[in-house]
């Protein structure tokens, strides 16, 4: 792998590292965070960060190592979109906090000018975490996948969209229906164009009210605060929620009274999602 590492640090006996690459899919240099536990990865857990959020956001502040330690889990986590002058110079690109850089939505653009590097979906799936997991030895029956907010969408649609590569999945707080809330219209009518027949494919609720059959039969868990000011608006857990039962899909949709969108939240709640990939995984997690 053609990864340079930045930094590194001791966590809980295992070692945090940053590294960034020459990402051939996005065309551009790329940055990441991986954690690997002491005594080398039993799993691997990828999250997927929210609008704004950088590799090392959920890196600092969801206090996640600790546990991950405990369970043998590495994590990695990488950026929400692709940056630097050439994505920073396209229209758009910096003039909100909800589209452009930060917020690459986890999908392949396929408008102008967002096509070229925007291909957040193919960088994925295609390049960083095959790459990962040729690195520490784990195939897709140890690897889950999880992320709060945008990154919630991202790990949803990509797990309906591509459940042959984990096992395991959850999100916290997730943009669960976008083609129908403010955040997922205005990406979606950039990055996907204004005919509405293309978003499904990228709208969690929809992709799981499409399945045949329940994708995860070890259950999917989300959890959502009530005190979340997006949460009526933006969000809309109960679309996941009607989604799920409509083709017998077991959901840990967990309320919580007087949690808001932030990362007291999710340092709150992360250790249940970490033991939940691990016994998905097969690992002892208790």
């Amino acid at each position: 792998m053609n990864f340079e590492l930045m930094s590194e640090h001791g966590s809980f006996g295992g070692v945090q590292r940053f590294y960034r690459h020459a990402s051939q899919q996005i065309g551009l240099p790329m940055r990441f965070a991986l954690f690997v536990p002491p005594g080398g990865a039993k799993g691997l857990l990828v999250f997927l960060a929210g609008l704004t959020c950088t590799e090392e956001t959920f890196t600092m502040k969801a206090g996640a190592q600790r546990r991950a330690a405990e369970l043998g889990l590495a994590l990695l986590m990488p950026d929400t979109s692709p940056r630097g002058e050439a994505v920073s110079a396209l229209p758009g690109a910096t003039e909100s906090w909800d589209f452009g850089v930060g917020a690459g939505f986890y999908l392949d653009a396929t408008q102008a000018p967002w096509a070229r590097h925007f291909r957040m979906e193919s960088y994925l799936m295609k390049e960083l975490i095959p790459q990962v997991q040729a690195e520490l030895g784990l195939d897709a029956a140890r690897t889950g996948i999880s992320g709060h907010s945008m990154g919630g969408h991202g790990a949803l649609t990509l797990a309906l969209r591509h459940p042959e590569a984990f096992v395991s999945l959850s999100a916290i707080a997730p943009i669960a229906a976008p083609s129908r809330c403010p955040w997922g219209v205005k990406a979606f009518t950039g990055y996907l164009g204004e005919d509405r027949d293309a978003w499904p494919a990228h709208d969690a609720s929809a992709l799981m009210a499409s399945q045949s059959r329940a994708p995860f039969p070890g259950g999917v868990l989300v959890d959502q605060g009530l005190a979340d000011k997006f949460l009526v608006e933006q969000l809309y857990p109960e679309a996941l929620e009607s989604a799920c039962a409509t083709v017998g899909q077991d959901l840990f949709l967990r309320r919580h009274d007087g949690y808001d969108h932030g990362y007291y939240f999710i340092a709150t709640v992360i250790d249940d999602h970490l033991t939940h990939h691990a016994r998905q995984m097969g690992l002892q997690g208790r």
